[in-house]
């Protein structure tokens, strides 16, 4: 048995079910999701650094991504402690559902919970690919899978599905954040802060990388997922948990 089998098993995504359905448990999930910090570690003490000046046991964050092969997907999870890889864990699985915007942890949810099922390591912290809170229904990928793990959780997104910024992000200097807020397509007060803007690697000369778009999944707050994310990207524009993440699910692609 995992220790991060699910905790909640009756918010595990089903991809069978009807859109209206998925949509009316996204809904139970954000209600059910905490958007504050309710993390069982000081967030400074979150990093990727092999300095060894902290004091106490460092967090283990795991990040989280996919690849993916015709109707298969390819999950992979790695495990930090400060700079240190503890574990490494994957799965594939069959995929049931197209992408549907919106929708996105019933298509990738199930797999994702495969590769957990496999992991000796139980996190602090989970780092996924995808987003939090910044959701029509403020109930992305990461707060379905950290209310389902009942896991402190972050989403980091490469793109902005939802919510307005009210600023420009073209060329921003590095380090750079701007508030999320909620739009009218969000099931929010109009205003609320879901998540960031924020730009975590940029060139002096001729910017072209883009911000990350970082927001709560579960028992984090909008404000402490920078600080987290900040300490997470080692030089990287990705924190590096995900980063990892990332190649080892393109490796692992490979090899099937």
């Amino acid at each position: 048995m995992s220790p991060v089998d699910p905790v909640r098993p009756a918010f595990v995504p089903d991809p069978e079910q009807s859109r209206e359905e998925m949509k009316a448990l996204q809904r139970e999930v954000a209600a059910a999701a905490t958007f504050a910090d309710e993390v069982p570690f000081r967030p400074a003490d979150v990093t990727v650094s092999g300095e060894a000046s902290l004091t106490g046991e460092r967090p283990v964050v795991a990040g989280v991504d996919q690849a993916f092969l015709d109707d298969r997907a390819v999950s992979a999870i790695v495990c930090l402690r400060g700079g240190e890889v503890v574990e490494r864990a994957s799965a594939v699985t069959d995929l049931s559902i197209p992408y549907i915007p919106g929708l996105l942890s019933f298509r990738e949810g199930g797999p994702i919970l495969d590769a957990f099922a496999s992991l000796e390591t139980d996190p602090d912290l989970v780092v996924f690919d995808g987003s939090g809170r910044i959701h029509f229904r403020q109930a992305g990928l990461a707060t379905h899978m950290g209310v389902v793990l009942d896991v402190p959780s972050v989403g980091v997104a490469k793109n902005l599905l939802c919510g307005r910024i009210e600023a420009e992000v073209d060329g921003r200097p590095e380090g750079w954040r701007a508030p999320v807020r909620a739009d009218d397509r969000v099931d929010a007060p109009e205003g609320t802060v879901l998540g960031h803007a924020y730009q975590s690697r940029q060139y002096e000369s001729n910017p072209v990388i883009n911000p990350l778009y970082i927001s709560p999944g579960h028992r984090v707050s909008a404000e402490t997922t920078v600080e987290l994310v900040s300490n997470l990207c080692a030089g990287y524009k990705l924190p590096e948990p995900t980063r990892l993440a990332d190649s080892d699910a393109d490796e692992r692609k490979a090899e099937v």
